[in-house]
């Protein structure tokens, strides 16, 4: 018992000395959400396939020092055939705060943001359309990057992804669901 007791307290202690806060670095404080839905809570029908179908107003803060650009991706790990990229936008400038609601599916937007294809094979946010059944999770993604990407609007997932390795300072998420 005392062995235990003692690698418990040896482990505690290590922790604490290791952790950001003992080296005065604050946690990180990067954070998404959205005016439409609670975190966790189900996306309102006007944002999905069954309603309007446009993109929901998402904000943030506490993106790091060092931030050159942001990327949003909306995913969907229930989907039958696998994760389900309903949105990839990327390139947006730093100082940005929010995506207002009804982003237009155009490839490039104002101030150099772009717009990769998603899993429908269109530019721009289709929102959920999942087949009837248990509740599907949506993840809006954010990353905060060391540099803007050189990646074409229309880009595919894959191309995103193989972008963005390395270059992700900070990440956070927003999860939303959506039942038929």
């Amino acid at each position: 018992m005392k062995d235990r007791l003692k690698a418990f307290l040896l482990c505690s202690l290590t922790l604490l000395v290791l952790s950001p806060a003992a080296f005065g670095q604050k946690k990180s404080e990067f954070k998404i959400s959205s005016s439409a839905f609670t975190a966790g809570g189900a996306i309102p029908r006007q944002f999905t396939g069954d309603g309007k179908d446009v993109s929901p107003p998402l904000s943030w803060s506490g993106a790091p020092q060092g931030t050159r650009s942001l990327a949003l991706t909306c995913e969907d790990p229930d989907a039958p055939a696998g994760t389900w990229f309903h949105w990839i936008i990327f390139n947006i400038p730093p100082a940005t705060a929010r995506l207002k609601e009804g982003i237009a599916p155009r490839p490039t937007l104002a101030e150099g943001i772009s717009h990769g294809k998603n899993d429908f094979d269109k530019l721009g946010y289709n929102g959920p359309a999942p087949p009837k059944g248990p509740v599907h999770h949506y993840h809006f993604k954010l990353v905060a990057l060391d540099c803007k990407l050189d990646l074409k609007p229309g880009c595919s997932k894959k191309e995103y992804y193989e972008s963005i390795k390395g270059h992700v300072l900070a990440s956070t998420e927003v999860v939303g669901t959506y039942k038929r």
